[in-house]
């Protein structure tokens, strides 16, 4: 009797350690598959930084243009620029590429545009305020191109507060010829033009670069935690 219950004991202690040992070897297998994809992830992050970093190098993002200061707004995909105009401040945000448009209409009626000749897009809020001279702020929807801003519409707003259902006036295209061409006045006058629209072409060109190397880093920064 004695005899069998040592028998049964050994038979399970080693029964025990079998189980053990496999359990063992199947943690040390997948940690290790496990270690094999995290260095090839990191080796295929590590390659497309160098790419990156040598065939498209970043420049340092410039801190003013003319009298605008300029925020780059790192790990956003926008900036933000400001200046003051007499009693006037002015604010700018400013979207990375956010479309693009053939480079000619007569390529487009065609369906002939090239993607790689497409005219990129950039949209801006341009914002007009007077501080506690008025509790309206004077917005302006526009559009940058490679060598043109476009005004797409312009509204009041109240200070803080935009109105769900605010009627936000004519579309700036069927207004008179003559308002049209008095708001593009009032906006260049504020540095709001064509050389604005070509400075921020170059900075979202450098800001694209930027922010790809920065959202890789950050990838390979997080794989490579134990």
């Amino acid at each position: 009797m004695a005899h069998r219950l040592l028998a049964s004991g050994a038979h399970r202690h080693l029964k025990s350690l079998a189980s053990s040992s496999s359990v063992s070897s199947r943690s040390y297998i997948s940690e290790m598959r496990h270690s094999a994809f995290r260095e090839k992830l990191l080796r295929i992050l590590r390659t497309e930084i160098a790419y990156e970093g040598e065939s498209r190098p970043a420049l340092n993002p410039a801190v003013d243009f003319g009298p605008f200061n300029v925020d780059h707004r790192p790990g956003e995909k926008w900036i933000q620029l400001r200046r003051s105009y007499g009693r006037e401040d002015i604010k700018i945000d400013a979207t990375m590429f956010d479309g693009a448009a053939p480079s000619t209409r007569s390529a487009a009626a065609a369906g002939e545009a090239d993607p790689s000749d497409a005219r990129l897009h950039i949209s801006l809020m341009v914002e007009v305020s007077k501080g506690d001279a008025s509790e309206f702020v004077l917005q302006f929807s526009c559009s940058a191109w490679p060598d043109d801003l476009e005004v797409d519409n312009f509204f009041p707003v109240r200070h803080g507060n935009v109105a769900l259902k605010q009627y936000m006036g004519l579309n700036f295209r069927e207004l008179d010829e003559e308002v049209q061409d008095a708001v593009r006045e009032y906006l260049e006058k504020r540095g709001v033009n064509e050389e604005l629209a070509v400075f921020l072409h170059g900075y979202m060109a450098n800001k694209d670069r930027t922010e790809l190397l920065r959202w890789l880093s950050n990838i390979e920064n997080f794989v490579k935690k134990q």
